[in-house]
């Protein structure tokens, strides 16, 4: 298996718990292998905005980028650790994550990759609707 190369998080629409009022999206975290195999990271992130009946006019697919780059981490500190601390903590934790699945990793090095974030079909069509002023899908 070879190391990793770069991070994605593949963002999408929680239909569940999003209308004209309310976006709620789900955001998955996986390191990509240099052979392109994925390992999971993180399944149990992801955000919701409200706001006016025209929310979706106000969401832009950069906006998405860089709120999905920060709900995959690193969190904010705890009480009495520093930024630092906080981020060292959770590139460990992911580089723990990756030996588990037989991939060596190291936590610094991890926080230097690359990091794409990928949005679903049904989110991309439903921010395509919003700026055509078409209706909802």
């Amino acid at each position: 298996m070879g190391g990793v190369t770069r991070l994605v998080t593949f963002v999408e629409i929680d239909e569940r718990h999003t209308d004209d009022r309310q976006v709620s999206v789900s955001a998955r975290h996986e390191a990509v292998l240099a052979d392109e195999r994925r390992v999971l990271l993180l399944d149990d992130r992801g955000w919701a905005e409200s706001g006016p009946s025209d929310i979706w006019a106000y969401i832009t697919v950069d906006g998405v980028a860089s709120t999905a780059r920060t709900v995959v981490g690193p969190d904010e500190p705890v009480r009495g650790q520093t930024h630092d601390d906080a981020a060292r903590a959770h590139w460990a934790s992911l580089a723990d994550v990756l030996r588990r699945e037989g991939v060596v990793a190291d936590g610094d090095a991890l926080a230097r990759l690359p990091h794409d974030v990928v949005l679903g079909e049904r989110l991309r069509a439903r921010l395509r609707s919003a700026r055509s002023g078409g209706p909802t899908p």
